[in-house]
């Protein structure tokens, strides 16, 4: 069994010193350099870079440069996908965005995550969980989501939130550990709109 067999099957696998996922790793933070180095009005490019470097992408989608990830092909973007500026994710394991998933800027997705026995890291060795994004969901500034997390289609999560277990659909959940805070109800649908004879 190859260091990415168990890297796609769950297992402890050695990131730092296989041949293979190195070179991996190394085509894809390339393709990454050359994204993020292209003039923003070059977004025909920078689709094309997209749409070679990930596994999955929708016939329209904004990824704002400067984007990182670790593979690629390991990540599938649904349709309307859009990032702020500064999304890593790091994608040893799959990580899935349905439709029309908001981004904002600063936002990390870590399949990987470490030993914490201290040899074991010390060999090089990770495992990576995958990390699943529901549709209409819409992520705020300085989010990080950790292995194995799911969250639910039509939920929002709060600036600044490490989310390290699943969320539900349809809930604004934030904080640190990320919490649902309450459910998204059909009075949040006129909460921004304000007529003429208010303004």
């Amino acid at each position: 069994m190859t260091e990415k067999d168990k890297m796609n099957q769950g297992m402890l696998y050695d990131a730092n010193y296989d041949k293979e996922l190195r070179c991996a790793r190394e085509v894809c933070k390339d393709i990454c350099y050359e994204f993020n180095h292209l003039r923003p009005s070059q977004v025909n490019e920078q689709t094309d870079l997209i749409r070679k470097l990930l596994g999955k992408t929708g016939k329209s989608f904004t990824i704002t440069a400067p984007f990182w990830c670790d593979y690629g092909f390991n990540i599938e973007i649904g349709e309307n996908f859009y990032t702020n500026h500064n999304c890593v994710i790091l994608d040893g394991a799959k990580v899935t965005f349905g439709d029309n998933v908001f981004i904002a800027p600063n936002c990390g997705f870590h399949t990987a995550g470490h030993p914490l026995d201290a040899e074991q890291r010390n060999q090089g060795l990770e495992y990576a969980y995958p990390i699943t994004i529901g549709n209409n969901v819409w992520i705020g500034a300085n989010v990080t989501v950790l292995p194995g997390v799911s969250i639910g289609s039509d939920t929002v999560i709060g600036a600044g939130s490490v989310v390290n277990h699943d969320i539900p659909s349809g809930v604004i959940a934030a904080g640190v550990p990320c919490r649902v805070i309450r459910q998204i109800t059909d009075a949040d649908k006129k909460k921004y709109w304000r007529n003429e004879n208010e303004t």
